[in-house]
């Protein structure tokens, strides 16, 4: 199985200029416009330079100067949930499952927080409470493209991609403009052998949202294989499910 927090991808904020650290990865997202930013971007620095209690430090200081920073609260989380593991600390995982709870009070919507808290959960051997925390978010807020991204994001991990294709079509069937969904359906495609489905889809996702070199990528290479240079496919016009019906919770 690959791990779950490699497929995580580049942070998207809820607020388009934050900068934003990638749980478990020393890639990092930088970005600036919101409260508390130039804490955060500091404290990201610090991190990609290996200062992780440097940078626990700014990012403790990018929630004081914004308590209700869910994106503080993330990083401070992220970088917590990385040093419990480099150290094998029980105590430190622990806190960043708190940080992470602390964070979605802030934010309910926060993808990168439910996907940090997932990783963990899984991490620490509870897969059920990572299903729960996911499958609760879609039915809390199920206009949410993103909860069903995330959740599909589980199913995959654990090998039932079935059901990770079922929810990437029920996030579009509620947001036809989410790139992230599209980008996760491609791939799913795309290794099922329906490359002419994938190349229509990765290109959605690159017109929707055009900074996005790894799905450029993936356009040139399939139109390789495929030996056509079809433009982007227009916004309506690749085939879509209809939406499923709804699926009983499943545990591990």
């Amino acid at each position: 199985m690959a791990p779950f927090a490699a497929a995580a991808g580049l942070a998207e904020s809820q607020c388009p200029n934050v900068g934003r650290l990638i749980l478990l990865s020393t890639m990092i997202a930088l970005c600036s416009g919101c409260t508390g930013k130039g804490h955060n971007i500091q404290g990201v620095k610090l991190y990609q330079q290996g200062q992780h209690h440097a940078a626990l430090q700014k990012f403790q200081q990018a929630i004081t100067t914004n308590p209700n920073n869910a994106d503080g609260y993330y990083n401070l989380a992220a970088t917590y949930h990385q040093l419990g593991k480099m150290n094998n600390d029980q105590s430190l995982l622990v806190q960043a499952e708190n940080l992470y709870n602390q964070g979605l009070q802030y934010d309910p919507n926060h993808p990168e927080t439910y996907r940090g808290l997932s990783v963990l959960l899984v991490e620490t051997k509870r897969p059920e409470s990572a299903f729960r925390l996911l499958e609760g978010w879609t039915s809390r807020q199920p206009q949410v493209a993103n909860a069903k991204v995330e959740l599909a994001r589980l199913h995959e991990e654990f090998g039932d991609k079935e059901a990770a294709k079922r929810q990437l079509e029920a996030a579009l069937a509620k947001d036809t403009t989410s790139a992230r969904a599209w980008a996760a359906l491609a791939r799913l495609r795309e290794e099922a052998g329906d490359h002419g489905q994938a190349l229509a889809n990765y290109q959605r996702a690159l017109q929707l949202n055009p900074s996005q070199p790894q799905i450029s990528q993936r356009i040139a290479t399939l139109q390789s294989s495929l030996g056509t240079s079809t433009p982007v496919a227009p916004i309506d016009s690749t085939r879509m499910a209809k939406q499923p019906k709804k699926q009983i919770p499943r545990s591990y």
